[in-house]
């Protein structure tokens, strides 16, 4: 079954202004990111964007973009409308990489794809790996997430979860900001109501699990590659990728 990878792109960025067209070793960031999302089995990618300098800088590399509304609330948003300037039916289903993970993996890419294809009663899917780091459990910039006996998530929490009260079996899991989603569900994520457990993690993903839905999680065995949130982010990516 195919796929579509959406990639949103904002040009405001309060830490790292018009990020998305960033330089990184002769190419804007946004076009990184889609030619490393084009190595996985996607059978398109597109940039979700909401500007038209974004769109020329697409255009100029030969990426296929489209043009959104300035003023969505959140990239899931974004994505929603893509998916009607596209026509994309309702159980197609899309995986939506960010905009600043120019070294995103494309197998990782594929194993968020393939969970839901392999299952037809789940409406979103995303990915997590092992934390090792001990400082990372307490960070609240870590997103962390248990899941139950057959992959589905429970919770997505910044607060260590479970709580160590005995030894415990599962490893603690850090969340990878990557979904895939039936575009049916897309489309009607942006009317559901917020959650209370979303507003007060700050974490959009609960909302699906508070409106009763499953989201599939797949373990990566390793990290991803680094992403772009800061200068410093901006400087150790064009350092990684200029090195041979």
């Amino acid at each position: 079954m195919a796929f579509t990878v959406l990639i949103p792109a904002r040009l405001a960025s309060t830490r790292l202004p018009n990020k998305p067209l960033a330089d990184i070793v002769g190419l804007p960031m946004v076009v990184r990111v889609a030619r490393q999302a084009a190595k996985s089995s996607a059978s398109r990618v597109i940039v979700a964007c909401d500007s038209a300098d974004i769109m020329d800088s697409c255009a100029q590399y030969g990426v296929q973009a489209v043009l959104t509304r300035a003023d969505h609330a959140s990239g899931s948003d974004r994505l929603a409308q893509a998916c009607d300037l596209l026509q994309l039916q309702d159980h197609e289903i899309v995986v939506n990489v960010q905009g600043d993970e120019p070294m995103i993996d494309p197998l990782l890419i594929d194993a968020v794809a393939q969970l839901l294809i392999k299952m037809p009663n789940v409406s979103v899917s995303t990915s997590c790996h092992a934390i090792e780091n001990e400082a990372d459990m307490g960070n609240p910039n870590v997103v962390k997430c248990v899941t139950d006996k057959h992959g589905m998530a429970l919770y997505f929490s910044r607060s260590p979860i479970p709580f160590a009260r005995n030894a415990v079996a599962q490893k603690p899991l850090r969340h990878i900001g990557i979904y895939g989603y039936r575009v049916g569900f897309l489309r009607t994520f942006p009317t559901l109501a917020q959650a209370p457990i979303e507003l007060a993690e700050s974490l959009e993903q609960l909302r699906v699990l508070w409106h009763g839905e499953r989201i599939a999680v797949h373990i990566a065995p390793q990290a991803p590659g680094t992403g772009v949130d800061t200068p410093e982010d901006l400087a150790l990516v064009r350092q990684l990728l200029a090195t041979p």
